[in-house]
């Protein structure tokens, strides 16, 4: 794996992606969240040991209503169905555009698929973009916009497209 659990040893204070309310959360709320298992924050840090970027993965659940037709008539008649989200995903400035946010959501997106395959069903992952930057970023990837506002995509989808990676 690219990423690692965070800890203390980790520095984040100089960490900035240029959104204040990502920037905010690594910072102050990132290390809480998983100490209360709200949520796991990976990273990856340079030799210093300063975060070059950060995602956020939790356990969540989706109204099968809110899915696609042709993938609902393939799922349980549940009203909610498990998927993983993938809250947040950052890059320092310093490293954006080197495709580290490719590689991170790659490490994500592997982590998701082992956990779903081996511990936690998971029918797919969900994003929710926090602008449209964001959106058009999912959607290269091939994340499906909801109605909602939220994305996702299958974990098929998920399969494959590290098979094909």
């Amino acid at each position: 794996m690219l990423s690692k659990i965070l800890n203390k040893t980790h520095n984040r204070d100089e960490f900035d992606c240029g959104i204040e309310s990502l920037n905010r959360f690594l910072k102050e709320r990132a290390r809480q969240e998983a100490d209360r298992q709200v949520s796991q924050c990976f990273v990856v840090v340079d030799e210093n040991e300063e975060v070059l970027g950060y995602y956020t993965l939790s356990s969540d659940s989706i109204q099968g209503s809110e899915l696609p037709e042709k993938l609902r008539k393939k799922l349980p008649k549940y009203d909610r169905l498990p998927v993983t989200l993938l809250g947040r995903l950052a890059i320092d400035k310093s490293c954006q555009g080197k495709r580290l946010g490719t590689a991170l959501l790659g490490d994500a997106l592997l982590r998701t698929l082992e956990v779903s395959k081996n511990a936690i069903g998971s029918i797919a992952v969900v994003v929710d973009p926090i602008d449209d930057a964001a959106m058009k970023f999912y959607t290269r990837f091939g994340f499906i916009a909801l109605d909602s506002g939220r994305m996702f995509l299958p974990m098929k989808v998920v399969e494959n497209w590290l098979a094909e990676n």
